[in-house]
């Protein structure tokens, strides 16, 4: 009975075993992100884990980033130390990539060098936006949510003139409306920042004649002078968190629009050389970045940084002035000591989603995407990673297939969004209002009586009445767990996806910038759709069933084997 039973099960094993082999070879043929088949998998490329680190005026949306290419196989750590130190550490060889909102200056303010050390390297747009003044602003305990404010008032109160929100200056900027006599607190930065930078860049650049007797000499800095009442805080999310904490009443700061809109907190309508009263939603930060001057001549370490004199003076009425690109620092030595082939396999395709599918997510968390010109550039640095490993694969890479709310297809120069951006309200012009509309929605204030549709998903669909912001409630991200359509559910604040569709808890991706090296054990992944399983999930699954039948078939078997020679044992 024993043998008998023992070739039973192992006609078993080897029948569960061919299913499972030629289950494992079979299925839907994978996609990249966006939409192409792709090679069978003993052809595809193999991914290892990257880090990188530097600006958190854009850690949000590439935190969502991280959080979409996860399902893809691919594991990417970012910490946002802010983009002095994203440039250093990448000079030091601490990281894979970093990220800055300004290029290597040579040397800082200080006079310490402040370049990338000898590694080769190229700037890659990722993303537009706009940096915001957000502040805590209180009429009893009502927050005040429609503020404006000109340039010369916002310089003025970041370099101690203008220091109660009873200042006649404030009074003017919103038409005669008195603020409570309360003291204003500035809270600025206290590390090495991009954001600090593209600020004071503005302020020397527009209002040099406040800003330079303050600063001591003219140009911008990373590092905010603090004085008087100032607070100084590490990175956006902790200014963010300062100015809307309990003891932030009469607080004002700089972050990217992104912190206030994904926390449904007030930010400044700054005023621009069209007379007009503006945040910066995604509309009015592509109508500024149409006057940005790109370095375009590609022998140049700088090739694709940005001017942005035209964009603080343009004089349409719907430009933000403080509109901005963030740039990727991608390494381009052939020896560059941390890359392999399976680390810009994994780099390439982070940063094609990232240009490709990830600029239809931009404008929902307070960005504004890029245009096309920037992200056919942008597919062109990848291109250096090809050039630097041949191994790395970049075929099927068309950038006119991208899910962009910016293309207009056939003409490189246009820009759909800037396009279809509304007029302002009329309530925001000088002289007139304000509106009583809120603002840090992401939602465009204006009489139009619906707000334009981003065919993308760009924006929240469905008409808007003018106006433009509805009651203050923030722009959910789309296909977000929670909201409609049902995506990840992400943080407000770090921009870390915290539940999948569905609301389920997601394990956040771990990893180091301190030096301490990363496995370059490549990960084969199959780079799915998004809502597809990871690889190997249904082989292990198959495992799994092949042995719990084994169980159900051999334990009782062998429990009755026993009892029979039991009894056999006492005759």
């Amino acid at each position: 009975m024993t043998r008998r039973l023992s070739q039973l099960l192992a006609l078993l094993v080897l029948a569960l075993l061919s299913g499972l082999l030629t289950g494992s070879s079979t299925g839907a043929v994978a996609a990249d992100p966006s939409g192409e088949e792709l090679p069978a998998p003993a052809q595809r490329a193999a991914y290892a884990q990257i880090e990188g680190s530097g600006s958190t005026w854009s850690e949000v949306i590439v935190q969502q980033w991280i959080s979409d290419v996860d399902a893809l196989g691919m594991k990417v750590t970012y910490n946002g130390g802010g983009s002095s130190q994203g440039r250093k550490n990448f000079a030091q060889n601490v990281t894979d990539f970093g990220i800055s909102e300004i290029p290597y200056p040579g040397v800082d303010e200080f006079g310490n060098a402040d370049n990338s050390n000898g590694r080769e390297f190229a700037y890659l747009p990722i993303v537009a936006g706009g940096t915001a003044f957000t502040y805590q602003l209180k009429i009893g305990n009502e927050l005040v949510r429609n503020l404006r404010l000109s340039g010369e008032t916002i310089t003025k109160i970041f370099t101690g003139q203008i220091t109660d929100w009873s200042d006649p200056a404030i009074t003017a900027d919103n038409n005669g409306r008195a603020f409570p006599k309360l003291a204003i607190t500035p809270v600025v930065r206290s590390d090495g920042s991009g954001t600090t930078a593209q600020f004071t860049t503005w302020m020397n650049s527009e209002y040099g004649s406040i800003w330079q007797p303050f600063y001591g000499r003219a140009g911008f800095t990373s590092y905010f002078p603090r004085q008087g009442r100032m607070l100084a805080q590490s990175g956006s999310d902790q200014v963010m968190n300062t100015i809307s904490g309990f003891a932030g009443n009469g607080t004002i700061g700089y972050v990217e629009y992104a912190y206030p809109v994904n926390k449904d907190y007030p930010v400044v309508k700054v005023l621009n050389k069209g007379g007009f009263y503006v945040e910066p939603t995604q509309y009015n930060v592509a109508v500024a970045l149409t006057k940005a001057q790109i370095n375009e001549d590609k022998s140049s370490k700088d090739y694709l940084t940005q001017i942005l004199t035209g964009v603080y003076r343009a004089e349409d009425p719907r430009a933000y002035p403080l509109s901005s690109y963030s740039y990727m620092i991608v390494p381009t030595g052939a020896t560059d000591q941390r890359m392999t082939t399976a680390k810009r396999q994994t780099l390439a395709d982070f940063m094609y989603y990232s240009l490709c599918e990830g600029q239809s997510k931009a404008g929902p968390y307070g960005y504004s995407p890029l245009p096309l010109n920037l992200v056919q550039a942008g597919f062109s640095q990848l291109s250096l990673l090809s050039t630097a490993d041949p191994a790395v694969d970049l075929t099927n890479r068309d950038v006119t297939k991208c899910n962009n709310p910016t293309f207009v297809a056939g003409d490189l120069k246009r820009n759909k969004l800037a396009e279809i951006a509304p007029q302002p309200a009329s309530c925001d012009k000088q002289g007139e209002g304000p509106c009583g509309t809120s603002t840090g929605t992401g939602e465009p204030s204006t009489d139009e009586a619906t707000v334009p549709d981003t065919e993308a998903g760009g924006d929240t669909k469905g008409d808007k009445q003018g106006g433009g912001t509805q009651g203050g409630a923030a722009v959910p991200p789309p296909d977000s767990g929670g909201t409609p359509n049902g995506a990840p559910v992400i943080d407000p604040v770090t921009g870390e996806q915290i539940a999948a569709p569905g609301g389920a808890a997601v394990e956040s991706a771990s990893g180091t910038t301190d030096g301490t090296a990363v496995s370059d054990v490549p990960l084969y992944a199959t780079p799915t759709e998004l809502s597809a399983e990871r690889p190997m999930d249904g082989q292990a699954f198959g495992w799994l069933v092949a042995l719990e039948l084994l169980a159900l078939i051999l334990v009782p078997g062998i429990i009755l084997s026993r009892r029979a020679a039991r009894q056999g044992g006492t005759r």
